[in-house]
């Protein structure tokens, strides 16, 4: 397969995984408001969805002796510690200035591949992370919340950079002679993640009873299970099987720019379904979004063996072939 129909591809995974991404907060508040505590959702949605993975857990039951340091990083800070943060970071600051902050994640990947890993990086990749974060902050209306602590910015930047975790681990596992299988990877991942957040959310004392209940949400009246089957399918599953091909057929920081599209469609979905009001900053600042992750993706090395990383694909042929044979196919 040609390298721009794995960059195409890449792509079209990405923006998926964004909105089933984006998808999860409009699907949780109405759980949080019909009485759940919102660290129980998200240990909800993590248990459920590496229950839906156990079948998948079982068949790379070889990964724990294989990659144990790879599965323990993602449970860790792809799954745990993105959520934990995130979640501690919004009960100290508005929830814009978190988003915000924690969306500083792409330019933190740009960071370490160019610093750490001493890999090249493409100027539209630089472009596109600014504009996005840029676009961002109108998105999130960083203007109306400027009363924060310095706890809650820590926390959150805390979640931007396990949110990194998530994109650099999701490239790493697929680099080798050997690669991990990435919906392996997603399962154990999962089952680190629930295990690090029954310790945090301590589910023992949910009010069970609102799930059999129901939940407001665009005028309707729900099931709330059927809204914790979307938060748990949808949101969780669906979004790190395509989130973490997307990073593999691409790179961290492209697919980190993508995803920066994730507070977009959240922002969209609660104006539709929620009734949340949304200004012309606002609709602005998504635009401009769109244009950096444009930029971010569509950007074409000079170089046709030694490619930038940032340049949209991967860095060269062989590391296409070793993604397709991988069998690969999100935040």
């Amino acid at each position: 397969m040609r390298a721009s129909s794995v960059r195409s591809a890449g792509l079209g995974l990405a923006l998926v995984s964004a909105f089933a991404f984006g998808g999860s907060g409009v699907a949780a508040k109405p759980l949080i408001e019909a009485g759940l505590d919102p660290l129980h959702v998200v240990w909800l949605r993590v248990a459920g969805a590496a229950l839906v993975m156990l079948p998948v857990a079982w068949r790379h039951r070889d990964l724990p002796r294989r990659k144990p340091a790879l599965l323990a990083g993602f449970g860790l800070l792809a799954v745990a510690g993105v959520q934990a943060c995130y979640f501690a970071a919004i009960s100290r600051v508005p929830v814009g200035v978190a988003l915000l902050v924690e969306y500083f994640a792409p330019a933190l990947v740009l960071g370490w591949v160019r610093f750490v890993q001493r890999r090249p990086v493409t100027r539209a990749a630089a472009v596109g992370v600014v504009l996005a974060v840029g676009g961002l902050a109108c998105v999130v209306e960083i203007w109306a919340g400027l009363g924060f602590d310095a706890v809650g910015l820590l926390l959150a930047l805390a979640a931007a950079c396990c949110q990194v975790g998530y994109f650099v681990l999701s490239d790493h596992g697929g680099d080798e002679a050997e690669p991990a299988d990435p919906l392996g990877v997603i399962a154990y991942g999962l089952l680190v993640g629930t295990l690090v957040l029954t310790a945090v959310a301590r589910p023992w004392g949910m009010d069970w009873a609102v799930l059999g209940g129901s939940a407001r949400i665009g005028g309707a009246d729900l099931p709330a299970w059927v809204l914790l089957g979307y938060v748990v399918l949808i949101a969780t599953v669906l979004a790190y099987v395509t989130g973490v091909t997307s990073v593999r057929k691409l790179s961290p920081q492209v697919a980190g720019v993508v995803a920066c599209l994730e507070a977009v469609v959240a922002t969209v979905l609660a104006w539709v379904l929620l009734g949340e009001h949304l200004s012309a900053p606002q609709v602005v600042g998504g635009a401009v979004v769109l244009v950096g992750a444009f930029i971010a993706q569509s950007a074409t090395p000079r170089a046709p063996v030694a490619q930038p990383v940032a340049a949209g694909g991967a860095v060269d042929l062989p590391d296409h072939e070793r993604e397709l044979s991988a069998g690969r196919g999100a935040p």
